[in-house]
């Protein structure tokens, strides 16, 4: 009898829980990326590390989109939930899409631009950790998500300026003699760059969970 008595009551899913699962998997999965790009690092086992996470951050997404379904009370608009989520889910995809391109072409040396933007990666994931718990009381801490996100944006254009130095070096060492070489590079590096903006629009997303709620 209390059975459907309580599924009568608001139903509440665990959204900062899955939120903070998540940015863990992106954190896993970026340093494996980083370390993928050291040039004495095994690229088999670091890209199984990169394909594990993103697996478990599937999960962890549907998890989170099926809860949206079927929660009565969520503490932020659903739309922004399954906007945050996707843009987090984004950057973990393309971090994966970049491992497996260093794969499939054999890359043993990185050039240092790369390596420069995989270590943003890094750096942008382990905001994107710290900023998750913040969530869960914005009022208190809506000085330092914003500290966050600002730092994540930041990175994103360092990211691009970056970018345009490695593909431009590429396209000086390979271009004329080389085009396989320049596309390779220019793989790796578009899918590196759309991780950093994958993380621009985590702080954005953040930033508009914060100015609705704070």
């Amino acid at each position: 009898m209390f059975g459907w008595f309580q599924r009568l009551l608001p139903q509440t899913g665990d959204f900062f829980g899955m939120f903070e699962a998540h940015a863990a998997t992106i954190l896993a999965a970026a340093e494996a990326l980083n370390r993928l790009a050291d040039d004495d690092s095994s690229t088999k086992e670091q890209l199984s590390i990169v394909e594990q996470r993103e697996h478990e951050a599937d999960d962890i997404i549907r998890e989170v989109l099926r809860s949206v379904r079927r929660t009565f009370l969520t503490p932020f608009d659903r739309g922004a939930i399954t906007s945050l989520i996707g843009a987090m889910d984004d950057a973990i995809d393309e971090m994966q899409a970049a491992a497996r391109a260093i794969d499939l072409y054999e890359l043993k040396h990185l050039q240092d631009e790369m390596k420069k933007m995989t270590a943003i990666t890094q750096e942008s994931a382990a905001i994107t950790v710290e900023a998750m718990p913040l969530l869960r009381d914005i009022t208190r801490n809506g000085a330092r998500i914003h500290e966050l996100t600002e730092r994540l944006v930041q990175l994103e254009g360092v990211a691009d300026d970056i970018h345009a130095a490695g593909l431009k070096k590429a396209f000086q060492e390979y271009g004329e003699t080389s085009a396989i070489r320049f596309i390779v590079a220019r793989e790796i590096f578009k899918h590196l760059e759309r991780v950093a903006d994958a993380f621009e629009d985590v702080a954005n997303e953040i930033d508009g969970i914060v100015i609705d709620h704070a």
